[in-house]
């Protein structure tokens, strides 16, 4: 009797245990792919949010077929994933028929949040075309960013991407991706 009211107590703790302590699988739906790779020449782990579209509708008051996506790696020395050494922005430009590239002039970046407006820097081109092509459709421009300003724009509830005389909004499954790849930082 006594074994039989023990093994029915086990049970009874096991089975009516509270919501708060079963795990909780919470996923988030951005659309965005995230990927975490150890890069054994740089010794770093870079985790990289691969090319997402954040706007297909065309510039403010410019061209109306043009696409712009954005790239993000954050580089952590070592194998470790709780220290970030540096940003990786990638802004990619796409156009049907022709683009308009920035000049060293237009290139400068700077980041509108809720509260403030941040400035990074400056962008400089990345040559992705193959050897031989000379494509006039897709202009790449790239910036290292310090973390701090990425976790700003991360934990912003709205951010606009300014390029020059470009501006883009990031939507809201853009800030989402965003928020995941920075929830893979561990805070110690």
């Amino acid at each position: 009797m006594r074994h039989f009211l023990l093994v029915l107590g086990c049970c009874a703790v096991l089975l009516l245990q509270p919501a708060g302590v079963l795990p909780q699988d919470e996923t988030v739906k951005h659309g965005g792919k995230i990927e975490s790779k150890y890069d054994g020449f740089n010794y770093e782990t870079v985790m990289r949010l691969r090319k997402m579209k954040v706007n297909c509708d065309g510039f403010k008051d410019k061209f109306k077929d043009a696409c712009v996506s954005i790239e993000v790696s954050l580089h952590c020395p070592g194998v470790q994933l709780n220290y970030v050494r540096h940003v990786t922005v990638q802004i990619v430009f796409e156009n049907k028929d022709w683009i308009h590239f920035h000049g060293p002039d237009q290139r400068d970046l700077s980041v509108v949040t809720d509260t403030e407006t941040l400035h990074p820097g400056r962008m400089s081109p990345v040559s992705t075309n193959q050897p031989g092509s000379w494509d006039t459709k897709v202009e790449t421009l790239e910036a290292t960013i310090p973390y701090a300003t990425f976790k700003k724009v991360a934990m912003a509830e709205s951010a606009e991407i300014r390029v020059g005389k470009d501006v883009v909004e990031l939507r809201d499954n853009n800030l989402a991706a965003l928020r995941d790849l920075n929830n893979r930082v561990i805070v110690p």
